[in-house]
C-alpha cells in the first residue's frame, strides 16, 4: 500500500519540486509601489520579484477570514528568496486506510513545516518579466493559480524564466504572475459557524484579492492591467472558472475587467453543496474536535487563538486527496450565497460568470493517480459500494450499477487508456481510475462546453486532450503531467507546442493568431474538435471518445439537475447523454453523511 503512495508522488514532483536556484547579477532590478520598494534579481534576461506581500498576514485573529489590503508602508522588500508557502496538507491524518500517521505528524510539525518552507504569513505574490520591460511596455499579463487539490501547492512550485524566454524569441512578451492562496483548513473550512461570520471561500478571496494588486500594481513592472489571463491547473483550474463566477460573474475593479481571458488545464465547475450543508457539518465538527474546541461557545474564536502547530493537525484531520476518498475533497469552494451564490454547475447553466475566450482542456488518464489507494477493492459489487458510500450517496445502489457497468470488468477498457491487459496494480484500478477521470474530469468539461456554448455562443472557446506521456507505465499521462510541459522544462515537441499556442492566446486571446509551424486549432463548437496534444505529432480528435461507455444508461438516471442539463443540447450529444451528465453532475455534489464514512 505505502508503494502505491510513494507512486503517487513519484509522480508529482511539479507539486513538490525545489524552487529554480537563480543567477544573480549585479544591479539589482527595482520597482517602486505606492506601499514598499521592492527589489528582485536578474538572470538570463529574466527579472524575477519573489514574496511580494500582497496582503496582511492572515495570522491571529485574522486567521479564518477575508484576506485584508496592506494598510502600511512595508519600506524596502527583499523580493529575492524562496516565498514562504501557505500551511501544507500533503497527507492524510487519523485513517486506518493509509499507514501516513507518522509522515503526516513530521510534516505538520515546526520542524517539517520549516522544512518546507510553510507558515501563516504566506499571501505573496511573484512577478517575472523580461528584462528588457519597463514601465511603459504594456505587456500581456499570465495570473497563475496553482493546484494540488485545494489542499497543498504554492508558487515554489514553478518557474516562468523559460516561458519568458520563449514569449521574448516569438516576439510575444509575457509578465508572469503566481499568487499564494490560503488551503485547506486554513483556506476552505466549510460549516455553519464559518457562514455566519462570512468566512467562506477565503482561497478564492486571497485569489481575487491578488488580480486587484495586479490591477493596482502590474504596470509598475511593465505590465497591461487590462491585457490579463488568469491560468490554472488542477484545483487552480477549477479556480479559474471560480473566478469567473465569483459575485455572479462579476469581474470588475475600479469599473474594469480584472482579466479578459482564462486557460483552464484539468478543472472547471465542480458541483457542489453549499458551505453549510450536511458533509460541510462533518468536516467543520471533525475539525473542532480534533483542535480540542468542541467544548467552546464561540468555536471560531477558539479556532483563531491556536497556536499554529494545533490548528494546523487539527485542519488535516479529514480525509486527503490521496487517500481512500480520493477527489471527494473535504476542503473545495462551496456556495455561500455571496461570493459563490451557487453551486458552480448551476452559475454556469444560469449564464452568471464572465464570459471570456477561454482554452479548456484535460490529459488522458487523470484518474490514475487518485486510484493508488483503493487496493482492497476486488470486485465489481464493491466498486459499486465504494462509488455509492463516497461520491454518490444521494443515488440508488441500481443506479450506480448501471452507471458502473458502462465500464467493463476488463483492464484493457481501463486508464491508463489503450494498454490492454498492462499496467492494471491492484483488479480494479483501471477500471476506477477510469470512473474517476472521465467523472470528475473529461464529462465536467464537456458539460461546462456544452452549457457555455449555449448560453454565450458568441465567445470562443478552445478544447483539448493531450496524450504525450502515452505508455507510462501505471500513470499514463496522468494529471498535472502537463505542467512541466507548459513551463518549458522538457524541450521537446509538446512542450513547445503547448507554448506557442498558449503564448499567442494570451497576447491575442487567439491561440492560431501568431502561432507559425503548427495545426489551426478550431473552435470546440465548431464541431466539437479536440487539439489532441501528442508527443511527435499533434492530431485533431473529436469529443466523442468514450461516450457510450460513459452516457448510454436510460432515463431511470433522470434528476431535477440533469433535465436542466437536457435543454437546447449541442448536435454533438443526444437527449440521453445530456441527461446522463446532468445526474453524474448532481450526484458528483454530495458527499459521505458521517465521520465514520469520511475516514
Amino acid at each position: 500500500m505505502k508503494s502505491f503512495v510513494n507512486l503517487a508522488v513519484c509522480l508529482l514532483p511539479l507539486a513538490f519540486a525545489a524552487p529554480t536556484v537563480e543567477k544573480r547579477q549585479a544591479g539589482s532590478p527595482t520597482v517602486a509601489l505606492s506601499y514598499a520598494t521592492v527589489v528582485g534579481s536578474s538572470s538570463n534576461g529574466v527579472d524575477s520579484f519573489k514574496g511580494i506581500p500582497y496582503a496582511q498576514p492572515p495570522v491571529g485573529q485574522l486567521r479564518l477570514k477575508p484576506p485584508k489590503p496592506i494598510a502600511a508602508n512595508l519600506g524596502t522588500v527583499q523580493a529575492t528568496g524562496t516565498p514562504r508557502a501557505c500551511p501544507q496538507f500533503l497527507t492524510q491524518a487519523n485513517t486506518t486506510n493509509i499507514p501516513l500517521n507518522v509522515i503526516t505528524a513530521l510534516a505538520d510539525s515546526p520542524f517539517g513545516q520549516a522544512a518546507t518552507n510553510a507558515g501563516e504569513d504566506c499571501l505573496t505574490v511573484n512577478v517575472q518579466r523580461p528584462s528588457t520591460a519597463t514601465a511603459s511596455s504594456k505587456l500581456p499579463v499570465l495570473f497563475w493559480i496553482y493546484g494540488g487539490g485545494f489542499e497543498f501547492g504554492s508558487t515554489q512550485q514553478n518557474d516562468a524564466s523559460q516561458l519568458i524566454t520563449t514569449s521574448v524569441a516569438q516576439g510575444k512578451d509575457i509578465i508572469y504572475v503566481a499568487v499564494n492562496y490560503r488551503l485547506g483548513g486554513f483556506g476552505f473550512l466549510p460549516g455553519k459557524a464559518i457562514l455566519k461570520d462570512g468566512s467562506a471561500n477565503l482561497g478564492l478571496l486571497d485569489q481575487r484579492l491578488g488580480l486587484q494588486w495586479v490591477a493596482d500594481n502590474i504596470a509598475a513592472f511593465g505590465g497591461d492591467p487590462s491585457k490579463v489571463t488568469i491560468w490554472g491547473e488542477s484545483a487552480g483550474s477549477i479556480s479559474v472558472f471560480d473566478q469567473m463566477a465569483l459575485y455572479n460573474g462579476k469581474n470588475t475593479y475600479k469599473g474594469k475587467p480584472l482579466f479578459r481571458a482564462a486557460i483552464m488545464d484539468s478543472g472547471t465547475m465542480v458541483p457542489s453543496d453549499p458551505v453549510d450543508c450536511p458533509k460541510s457539518e462533518v468536516v467543520f465538527n471533525t475539525v473542532v474536535t480534533n483542535a480540542g474546541c468542541g467544548g467552546a461557545t464561540d468555536k471560531l474564536a477558539c479556532l483563531r487563538s491556536l497556536d499554529y502547530t494545533t490548528y494546523l493537525n487539527a485542519a488535516n484531520s479529514v480525509p486527503g486527496i490521496f487517500g481512500y476518498n480520493s477527489v471527494a475533497l473535504s476542503y473545495l469552494p462551496r456556495p455561500d450565497g455571496t461570493v459563490l451564490t451557487k453551486s458552480p454547475d448551476v452559475l454556469v447553466a444560469n449564464g452568471q460568470y464572465a464570459k471570456v475566450p477561454m482554452i479548456v482542456g484535460d490529459q488522458e488518464d487523470e484518474g490514475t493517480l487518485f486510484s493508488l489507494s483503493q487496493s482492497n477493492i476486488s470486485t465489481t459489487d464493491q466498486v459499486v459500494q465504494y462509488f455509492q458510500t463516497i461520491f454518490f450517496n444521494d443515488a440508488t445502489t441500481a443506479q450506480i450499477q448501471a452507471l458502473v457497468s458502462t465500464y467493463p470488468d476488463d483492464p484493457s477498457a481501463g486508464s491508463p487508456f489503450r494498454t490492454g491487459p498492462l499496467n492494471n496494480v491492484y483488479p480494479q484500478y483501471k477500471r476506477i481510475a477510469a470512473i474517476l477521470g472521465d467523472l470528475t474530469f473529461t464529462l465536467t468539461r464537456r458539460v461546462f462546453l456544452t452549457k457555455t456554448s449555449q448560453v454565450a455562443p458568441t465567445v470562443p472557446s478552445w478544447s483539448y486532450l493531450a496524450s504525450y506521456f502515452y505508455g507510462t507505465p501505471v500513470a499514463g499521462t496522468f494529471h498535472a503531467s502537463d505542467l512541466q510541459k507548459a513551463y518549458g522544462q522538457t524541450p521537446d515537441f509538446p512542450s513547445m507546442s503547448i507554448q506557442a499556442y498558449y503564448l499567442s492566446f494570451i497576447n491575442t486571446m487567439d491561440p492560431n493568431k501568431g502561432t507559425v509551424g503548427q495545426i489551426s486549432w478550431p473552435q470546440w463548437r465548431a464541431g466539437n474538435q479536440l487539439l489532441n496534444f501528442n508527443e511527435l505529432l499533434n492530431t485533431l480528435l473529436p469529443d466523442s471518445f468514450r461516450s457510450t461507455s460513459l452516457l448510454k444508461q436510460e432515463t431511470t438516471l433522470i434528476t431535477k439537475s440533469s433535465a436542466k442539463m437536457s435543454e437546447a443540447p449541442t448536435p454533438a450529444y443526444t437527449e440521453k447523454e445530456i441527461k446522463m451528465m446532468g445526474f453524474a453532475m448532481q450526484c458528483l455534489k454530495s458527499g459521505p453523511p458521517d465521520v465514520s464514512t469520511l475516514n
